[in-house]
């Protein structure tokens, strides 16, 4: 794999441009097309364990981990896509792309830990048997979710969301980057030097201005999470 150059992971897919779903696999296409480094998604499980992608705990006023899938079709997203499975969506991604990371954000589960961590071990299993992995970064806001992949896979490219572990701690847990909101830089800016003295990625989501994009740039973050990778492309160039 020969990843673009550029720093613009498109959150949720490129969908704003084009009135596309989030999340659809048409943003998905569209974040390709532009060539973007990366194409964040969200990843959940139903009541019957089918691995679905949808940013909320619940989809058209159903509870997700509580739904099987099959009563999820019942709707579709506003451009007629019938919510995707994981698997549908990695094929999606897979095809026609060696340009673009597929960052996989695993949402921690509303029922419990135990389950974050079986949802984690169902996810790498179905990436292992797609042959996905070398497009895959895992990107998570449960830190037990990341340290199973880790346990499972000391080879997967793993990003930390919260925002409140310093990066030396975070290579010391084996995490490969700091995927953290924007004003937590802002904050604690001497964690940017932390991050690269210790080969932490640097991410920042979710940027949709370009006062910030410029700042994040001059300081040499590796990736920028945006709403606009329009935008952003522009900019970096």
């Amino acid at each position: 794999m020969t990843f673009a150059k550029n720093t613009v992971v498109a959150h949720r897919g490129a969908f704003k441009k084009n009135g596309f779903p989030e999340n659809s696999i048409a943003s998905l296409r569209e974040a390709i097309r532009l060539g973007c480094t990366g194409a964040e998604f969200d990843v959940r499980m139903t009541a019957d364990d089918s691995l679905i992608i949808n940013h909320d705990p619940h989809f058209n006023k159903l509870e997700i981990e509580k739904t099987e899938y099959k009563a999820l079709t019942a709707f579709t997203l506003s451009n007629g896509e019938k919510l995707p499975t994981l698997q549908e969506y990695l094929q999606a991604g897979m095809q026609q792309n060696k340009q673009t990371r597929l960052v996989l954000e695993i949402k921690p589960s509303g029922i419990n830990k135990d389950r974050g961590r079986l949802i984690a071990a169902r996810v790498l299993e179905l990436v292992k048997e797609l042959k996905a992995t070398p497009w895959i970064v895992y990107i998570s806001f449960d830190y037990e979710i990341l340290k199973e992949l880790r346990r499972l896979d000391p080879a997967a490219s793993l990003q930390y969301l919260e925002g409140n572990i310093a990066p030396a701690q975070l290579k010391a847990d084996g995490i490969n980057g700091a995927d953290y909101h924007f004003s937590v830089f802002k904050t604690k800016p001497h964690w940017i030097k932390e991050a690269k003295e210790n080969g932490i990625a640097l991410n920042a989501w979710t940027v949709n201005d370009s006062t910030t994009m410029n700042w994040l740039l001059k300081e040499g973050f590796d990736f920028i999470t945006t709403n606009e990778p329009e935008m952003l492309m522009q900019i970096a160039n």
